[in-house]
Order: C-alpha cells, then sequence, then structure tokens
C-alpha cells in the first residue's frame, strides 16, 4: 500500500512548476462554506490575472483567480464556495483579506486541488483524502496545513489539523469550524536556519 500511496503522490508532483504560490490551508467541508487558502511564499509581488482554479478534473480556467489580482509577499488570499461576504463575516476577517466566493466545483472527501497560471501551467496541486491515503486528515469542518517547507510537495502526508495556540493563530469561527484563513505562518530565514542546523545535529547525533 505504500509503495501505491508513493507512486501515485509522485504521478501528481510531477508536472508541477517552481512558484511561490502555494496552497497553504484547505477545508472540504464545514458549516459557513468549504474554502482553500493560497499564499505568496516568495520574496516579489505575483499578479494572478489569468490564474484558475480546478479540483480533479484537472482543467485550466473552470475557476477564475483574477479576482485576487496582485499578491503580495507573505499575503494570503482564500476562495470559497459561499460569498465572499458571508465568509468574512463567519470567520471575522476585515475587508483588506481578499476572498472570492462562489465557486461551484466543490471539493468531495477524497479529491485534488490545483492551481494554474496564467499560461496554463499547473502550479500546485493537492491531492488528498483520508480513505486513499490511510491515516491523513480529514478537513471536516477543522482546516488543515502545512509547514513551508512541505508545501508544494502534493504530499497530503506532511499537512496536519490546525490546533488551538498553534503558530497558525487558529480559531473558532462563528459557525463553529476551526480554521486559520488569512493568514499564513512564514518563519524569518533565521529560524529556518537553526531549524536545519538542529536537524543535522540530530541527524549526526543518530549515526
Amino acid at each position: 500500500m505504500k509503495t501505491t500511496i508513493a507512486i501515485i503522490i509522485a504521478a501528481g508532483s510531477a508536472a508541477i512548476a517552481s512558484a511561490d504560490i502555494r496552497i497553504t490551508e484547505w477545508m472540504y467541508d464545514g458549516t459557513g462554506g468549504e474554502f482553500v487558502e493560497l499564499t505568496n511564499v516568495g520574496a516579489a509581488p505575483i499578479n494572478l490575472a489569468g490564474w484558475s482554479y480546478d479540483d480533479d478534473s484537472r482543467l485550466p480556467g473552470v475557476f477564475s483567480l483574477s479576482g485576487f489580482g496582485v499578491v503580495a509577499p507573505g499575503e494570503s488570499v482564500i476562495f470559497t464556495e459561499v460569498s465572499a461576504d458571508a465568509f468574512r463575516t463567519n470567520w471575522g476577517l476585515s475587508a483588506s483579506v481578499k476572498v472570492l466566493g462562489g465557486y461551484t466545483n466543490n471539493l468531495g472527501r477524497a479529491d485534488e486541488i490545483n492551481i494554474y497560471d496564467a499560461s496554463n501551467t499547473l502550479v500546485d496541486r493537492l491531492t488528498y483524502g483520508d480513505n486513499v491515503f490511510p491515516g491523513t486528515i480529514r478537513t471536516q469542518g477543522t482546516s488543515g496545513n502545512a509547514f513551508l517547507a512541505d508545501l508544494g510537495t502534493n504530499n497530503v502526508a506532511a499537512w496536519f489539523f490546525s490546533a488551538p495556540g498553534d503558530l497558525f493563530n487558529s480559531y473558532f469561527s462563528n459557525a463553529g469550524t476551526f480554521g486559520n484563513p488569512g493568514f499564513y505562518y512564514i518563519p524569518a530565514p533565521g529560524v529556518l536556519a537553526l531549524a536545519g542546523l538542529a536537524t543535522l545535529a540530530a541527524g549526526r547525533r543518530r549515526r
């Protein structure tokens, strides 16, 4: 089974282009609307004019992300099945948080999130399903997060539930769902360097 899962993940990742727009949070089912969060994890602004989203049908152009416009470094944006105003009200988000509402290619329990740029090139993909990948999270009422190093790898096993007191400032929405849409934790470069040294030291101790 592990070999099969590895093959599926590798096949889903092979065509992904290098980009700084990443899927950083998702909830496929929840009172108040399912949603997907994207974050610019790079150092330069990115214009999402012509970009689009689709689920496992993998068709560029199905839901336009052009409405996000220019996404600044570190900025998180959200698209959801409900209206943008309803989503902001439910999560207590200010008007400065970019939200696109009303997509109809809704996510299921086992599905895929595909992000395409203006040339219809795949930029990021997340293939998920707790019944397809046993032991992975099921984002029903609670969103999923992943750390920076695991973004863009299409490895749902690296994702975890948002939790009280986490680095992503997770909280309950007015509808009772739990997550952190509109914010993604990007550690400072020094923090990343220290984490790398700690990992290296741990490896040396094990050897």
